[in-house]
């Protein structure tokens, strides 16, 4: 157990020095690989129909999770036969790649770089590789809106909820949760193609974000109670009343969570109207708009978004050093 907190601290560490580099292959594009490949061989042999796509759906959840567990302990098992320092690097490495703190942070920091500069169309293309939305209709608040939005949503899905499932699994815990974060990113829409192909990981990933989402606005919270003493635009008191007030304003049970602290927190609206492949789907505004938004707005969600991944770190380590403390407590008095 002291290991695996220890290959999780290191992970964190190299995520936040290094991010991940797009030369390099990433776990998920081969869990995103395999989700494809499977979607295409169950849909040609289950039937076509709402009960045929309900039982390929749950077929290839449970095959993806059983691929991608399974991959990922043979792995640290061959790695360990062949030797102990061999399985704790790959366990290092796993951790790494699992975690997204930095590549949020960059990728969300060209739409405020280009902005800042005047470029406002390269903005609107530096937004568009972080949101699925539609960009070519955003307005330049609404280009700033939607990078607060990606990063206070993926706080969450990127760092809080995989650190949770390392914490209780290791890196075969935190590989298993990105698989269905990744099954739920690619098949569990709402729509004629995936109703009922999908569902089965749309709920899955559901339950097993409800707990993490909750955290992490907690964290957000707390980080932004600290950042206040930095930031006067920052407010952890108006974070919670936002959060306690917005926190269901979303169809799903999770994703408002995180955004309705961090709307709260920098005393700003989010999420409202969107448009998707042409269509605009009416959503309720998260918090209020107490001033316009602006460029530093997405510097102010970073700063929350490390604070927050450092605070689930300390909390994480916390608790497995109480865990393994009162575990030898025990041991020695039987």
């Amino acid at each position: 157990m002291r290991l695996q907190t220890v290959a999780i601290g290191i992970g964190f560490l190299l995520d936040i020095w290094l991010g991940d580099p797009h030369t390099w292959w990433h776990p998920v594009r081969g869990i995103g690989w395999l989700t494809a490949l499977l979607e295409r061989c169950l849909r040609w042999w289950f039937p076509v129909g709402s009960r045929g796509e309900l039982k390929a759906g749950r077929l290839l959840v449970v095959l993806v999770l059983l691929i991608t567990g399974g991959s990922a302990w043979v792995v640290l098992k061959i790695t360990a036969l062949i030797h102990p320092a061999l399985r704790f690097i790959t366990s290092c490495l796993m951790c790494y790649q699992i975690l997204a703190v930095k590549s949020l942070k960059t990728e969300s920091m060209k739409v405020y770089q280009t902005g800042t500069n005047g470029d406002i169309e390269g903005a609107r293309a530096a937004v568009s590789m972080i949101v699925g939305r539609d960009t070519a209709v955003l307005s330049e608040a609404g280009i700033i809106r939607a990078a607060v939005e990606t990063v206070a949503e993926n706080t969450s899905d990127g760092v809080i909820a995989p650190l949770c499932f390392l914490f209780l699994a290791g890196p075969v815990g935190g590989l298993l949760y990105k698989a269905v974060n990744t099954m739920d990113s690619m098949i569990g829409y709402k729509n004629e193609v995936y109703l009922y192909f999908g569902r089965a990981a749309a709920r899955l990933d559901d339950w097993v974000n409800w707990l993490p989402a909750r955290l992490t606005a907690l964290l957000l919270i707390a980080a932004a109670g600290l950042l206040h003493f930095f930031d006067p635009a920052v407010d952890g008191g108006r974070a919670f009343h936002i959060w306690r007030r917005d926190r269901r304003q979303h169809k799903s049970p999770n994703s408002a969570q995180g955004e309705a602290a961090c709307a709260g927190a920098l005393g700003i609206a989010l999420a409202g109207d969107a448009w998707y492949f042409g269509v605009r789907h009416v959503k309720p505004v998260i918090g209020d708009a107490g001033r316009p938004i602006e460029y530093d707005d997405i510097r102010r969600v970073n700063a929350l978004l490390y604070l927050s991944a450092w605070l689930a770190v300390f909390l994480g380590i916390g608790g497995a050093i109480c865990l393994t403390t009162g575990m030898a407590v025990i041991s020695t008095k039987i």
